[in-house]
């Protein structure tokens, strides 16, 4: 009879463990999962990422297809009205990536504090850190990116 307590307690203790795993893993792919749905939002609805803004990625063309001065006037007309076309485009949707936006920052802050229960106290330290610094990082482009919009009216 006590053997079979004991195999009983082992085994619950194993399923137990595999639940943390399987719960650890979840909790990783929410993570990733707001990340990536963060950045994918930002990149969609921004103009102010590379290629929304198109001044990095048109001086590149321009330079690469090296465009006399008429043509460069006509290509950035162009290119003009196709942001426009892009903004136009992605009005209509634009609140409801701003509300998945907001709920995936909800989802990687709860992530983020999930992980630091599991981590020792140097290693919350440094994931703290590493968000700090992404979080300072998307700041500054966001304040340089409002300053060339701004000058650009």
């Amino acid at each position: 009879m006590e053997r079979l307590s004991v195999i009983s307690f082992l085994t619950k203790r194993h399923s137990m463990q595999r639940s943390k795993s399987y719960a650890l893993l979840l909790l990783l792919a929410a993570f990733i999962g707001g990340i990536a749905l963060g950045y994918a939002g930002d990149r969609v609805l921004s103009h102010r990422k590379h290629g929304r803004n198109d001044r990095p990625s048109r001086e590149r063309m321009a330079k690469e297809l090296n465009l006399t001065p008429p043509q460069r006037a006509q290509f950035d007309s162009i290119m003009n009205v196709r942001r426009t076309q892009m903004r136009e485009l992605f009005r209509p949707i634009r609140p409801q990536m701003d509300s998945l936006q907001k709920i995936a920052k909800t989802l990687g802050d709860s992530t983020h504090e999930q992980l630091k229960k599991i981590l020792t106290p140097e290693q919350a330290k440094k994931l703290d850190e590493m968000r700090d610094r992404m979080r300072k990082r998307e700041a500054e482009r966001a304040r340089s990116d409002s300053n060339r919009q701004r000058t650009r009216r």
